[in-house]
């Protein structure tokens, strides 16, 4: 059984009743305006990315199609290949910020509406249009320190030993037996057994 507050309440007046269905009535009419706003706007959207050197240039719409592609004088010295893959690097540059831009449009004209249906939206065009990676920042070396150039670090030999302290004590060598000093015959000292007749 209906409470007094749900559409019981409705037929009880007919008058209220009537003035409630043109509330809703008003409020998905203006909610539509606003949609087709977010859809006009977006439509209207234009996204253009350059190439690293200038030389070639791509706009793109919301959707990802593309509407205009420059080149430069310069581009005549280019490789076919190398034109190829450059216009196409830059078209995906300019369609990585369709979601933001489509993000903006649907911020301005919707508020915190409908949050769900929105980022339902905006997860499909990130995952057909993927953000650019941030570029990495060239390594530079600090300003108040050397550092040694990066060339064929394996092929140098290694460094030699320092040498040692002018007051290092030197290694003690190794202890061998005395040798027996040699019978001197000048000496005059000969040994019991001495015999100057035998052969």
């Amino acid at each position: 059984m209906s409470g007094p507050g749900g559409f019981a309440a409705l037929g009880s007046d007919p008058d209220e009743a009537e003035r409630r269905i043109e509330q809703w009535a008003q409020g998905f009419a203006e909610k539509a305006q606003r949609y087709q706003a977010v859809r006009e706007q977006t439509e209207q959207i234009r996204l253009t990315a350059t190439g690293p050197d200038g030389r070639v240039k791509v706009t793109v719409r919301a959707d990802g199609s593309v509407t205009d592609v420059q080149f430069t004088e310069k581009i005549r010295s280019m490789p076919l290949q190398e034109l190829s893959a450059q216009i196409m690097d830059t078209m995906r540059k300019a369609q990585s910020d369709i979601a933001a831009k489509v993000g903006e449009v649907m911020t301005e004209q919707l508020g915190d509406e409908d949050q769900q249906t929105r980022s339902m939206m905006l997860d499909n065009l990130r995952e057909r249009f993927p953000e650019e990676p941030d570029e990495p920042e060239p390594d530079q070396p600090d300003s108040g320190k050397w550092a040694p150039p990066e060339d064929d670090e394996q092929s140098k030999p290694p460094p030699a030993a320092p040498p040692a302290p002018p007051n290092a004590t030197p290694p003690p060598a190794s202890k061998k037996p005395p040798r027996r000093r040699p019978v001197d015959d000048d000496d005059g000292d000969f040994g019991p057994d001495f015999d100057p007749l035998r052969d």
